[in-house]
This record gives C-alpha cells, structure tokens and sequence, in this order.
C-alpha cells in the first residue's frame, strides 16, 4: 500500500473541501502535501483525518495547509431544527459558546433564540486559536 493510499481519506476531504492550490508528493517513505484551505476550520478537519489515519504524531507524512481566510473560523449556514448552542457545540466544542456566535453576528441577529434555516452565521475563533492562523 502506498502512502497516497494510506491517506486517501484526507486526500479525499481536501477535494471535498476545495483545498487550492494542491500537491501531494511521495518520496523516501514520506508522503509531503499541502494547499491552502478556505478557513482554519478546513484546516482543522485535515488535521483531525491526518490523525485519525496515522495517529496523534504520524511520521510519514508532512502537511502545509495555509488558511486563505483568517477573519473568521468558519461559516455555517443554518439548516431546520438548529439552535444556535448545537451550532456552537459543533464547531466550538461548547454549548454556551452560542453567545460568541450570537455576537458575531448581530448584524443580522436580534435575538440568539430567533435564527432560520438558510442564515448564514460567521463563527468565531475558538478561544485561543486566532493565532494559529
């Protein structure tokens, strides 16, 4: 088994995700890849799937995932029966971070309880995470 076969899955989701400018080169028993992905959120994924498939510290792979948006975590459109703590639960880890997605988005939001389906929310940087951008 290849290397590119070993970490299709997160190949796969880089597609999935419209990771740009793309490569992936495998050479002395090290698959090298990279690209730059749409929100640190994206990159977050790829990290998660890296990890999954070769554990907490894997050797035989090298990612550069540069982040082309750094205003914000991610955006979320909001789908029927979503509240905005499952929303933040999701992306955030926190039920009660709903208030940090609440206000970012008081442009378009009076009330945390009142959001509806096709909404598109920004999501805050986890606390901490701003600088790993």
């Amino acid at each position: 088994m290849t290397l590119q076969d070993k970490y299709r899955s997160v190949l796969n989701l880089g597609e999935k995700l419209g990771v740009q400018d793309g490569y992936v080169e495998e050479a002395d028993g090290v698959l090298r890849m990279g690209g730059t992905a749409d929100t640190l959120r994206d990159k977050d994924l790829l990290w998660d799937e890296i990890k999954r498939v070769g554990g907490e510290r894997p050797t035989d792979i090298e990612a550069d995932i540069k982040v082309a948006n750094t205003a914000y975590y991610a955006k979320h459109t909001v789908e029927r029966g979503e509240s905005l703590s499952l929303i933040a639960k999701d992306y955030l880890g926190d039920v009660m971070a709903y208030k940090a997605i609440f206000a970012a988005n008081t442009d378009t939001l009076d009330d945390p309880n009142k959001i509806f389906p096709g909404q598109e929310l920004v999501i805050p940087f986890p606390k901490g995470r701003e600088e790993d951008v």
